[in-house]
């Protein structure tokens, strides 16, 4: 604690960085010293808002490092590693390396490390929707199934954030922002970052108008350039229950239709889509957009993984019902678009689990399967195995019921009622 408030000088630039005290930090691992960069962690960026601490930016889009110290100014991110530490040779400051096990994100598809950079971005502010969405459950007005996961909905509501809507992807809704630049010099100029300078619209010659109306300028004088961000994709999913009637135009199919009565749907997204759907329902018609929710388990496999084309994992029911072997689910990762290096990896699993490929199985011994599993709680492990099991009762029920027709003659009396005794009995 007697360092708490001092600061140290910076060993390559001419800066002084203060020295704090946080809870956040693991005192059992490592030294419980540790470095902090608001600007590329997540963690780190949270503990410095609650110090007020810089945002400094030392690396951009291509992995170059910039910023003040400039001796490693142009550097790609690995080489500067080296750099500092052979820099810090030179002044005899080095200390030593020790390697400690840590969480490295990686790169789903190239495999390489992710590097997280401040961006701009565009908020939805929810705390009211929110406490609107909260309210129709505890009302009953909006009733979960099972009632358990009604926890987990007024946990999301009571800790609502800001949502950041937008995204640096290719594909998407593209967001419907326009930046204003007015070619008048008596109107300043603005940046991406000032928000007076941004102006919305439906289209460009709605958001033109705007834009005129706004600066006070004729529309000559307006150019606009569209943000080149999309919208997330929960975003457009929680547009579905009405966009798909025609909304925003009150059509005859949306008003016949909207709302509607039950969605069924995973656990694990209710707060990623189905809230979001609420949010939007009650928001934009007023509406709650279904009556109820059923939320179902997640199915996985045997080990209780997430199933995963990359793992080879993924159960096709139609597999299941038709069977497949072991070299036709190879020849399906073969047709499908994942790396080589995944196919290999993919096919290594299907060896494991299915050394003798998928056994045909039918539609009644996999229906049959998964309403058993429903007792297992939140996550299906699906095993192979177990639904043959059920193909060999199901086998075994329809004998011994084409068995006992045979002994059955004549017409079959089914009007007299099961005495009490009998019910108590079967149940």
């Amino acid at each position: 604690t007697h360092l708490h408030g001092k600061y140290v000088k910076h060993p390559f630039c001419d800066r002084s960085l203060p020295i704090i005290h946080d809870d956040f930090v693991d005192m059992t691992f490592g030294t419980g010293a540790v470095k902090i960069t608001p600007a590329h962690d997540h963690n780190d960026y949270e503990v410095g808002k609650k110090h007020d601490l810089p945002f400094l930016t030392i690396m951009n889009e291509d992995g170059i490092i910039i910023g003040d110290c400039t001796q490693f100014n142009g550097m790609k991110r690995f080489d500067a590693r080296k750099a500092v530490t052979e820099a810090l040779k030179e002044l005899g400051l080095y200390r030593g390396t020790k390697d400690n096990p840590m969480v490295v994100p990686i790169c789903s598809r190239s495999k390489d490390v992710v590097e997280p950079l401040i961006k701009s971005q565009w908020y939805i502010k929810c705390d009211e929707m929110a406490r609107q969405a909260k309210e129709a459950v505890v009302s009953g007005e909006l009733k979960i199934i099972p009632e358990y996961h009604t926890k987990t909905w007024y946990h999301w509501m009571d800790n609502i954030r800001d949502w950041c809507v937008s995204r640096q992807l290719w594909w998407g809704h593209r967001i419907p922002a326009y930046f204003v630049t007015i070619d008048d010099p008596s109107v300043p100029s603005g940046n991406d970052t000032d928000n007076d300078y941004w102006v919305t619209g439906r289209n460009e010659e709605e958001a033109l108008r705007k834009a005129a109306s706004k600066f006070r300028v004729p529309t000559d004088k307006v150019k606009l350039r569209q943000d080149a961000d999309v919208l997330d994709t929960w975003f457009s999913s929680g547009l579905f229950p009405f966009s798909i009637f025609g909304w925003p135009d009150d059509t005859d199919e949306l008003r016949a239709f909207y709302p509607g009565s039950l969605l069924e749907t995973g656990h694990d997204i209710i707060f990623f889509w189905v809230a979001r759907m609420v949010f939007f329902g009650q928001r934009l018609l007023n509406k709650l957009p279904f009556r109820e929710v059923f939320l179902h388990p997640i199915v996985r496999d045997a080990h209780g993984r997430k199933m995963s084309k990359s793992l080879g994992n993924v159960i096709d029911p139609m597999d299941v019902i038709l069977g497949a072997s072991l070299e036709q689910l190879h020849d399906q990762l073969l047709e499908s678009n994942l790396d080589p290096r995944e196919v290999e990896k993919a096919m290594a699993g299907q060896k494991q689990d299915y050394p003798n490929g998928i056994p045909e199985c039918g539609t009644d011994a996999l229906r049959f399967a998964l309403c058993a599993y429903l007792t297992q709680g939140r996550d299906i492990n699906l095993d192979i195995l177990r639904v043959q099991g059920y193909r060999f009762f199901c086998n075994k029920l329809w004998n011994a019921v084409k068995f006992a027709l045979t002994y059955l003659t004549g017409d079959i009396d089914t009007s007299s009622d099961v005495s009490a005794g009998y019910s108590r009995l079967v149940s």
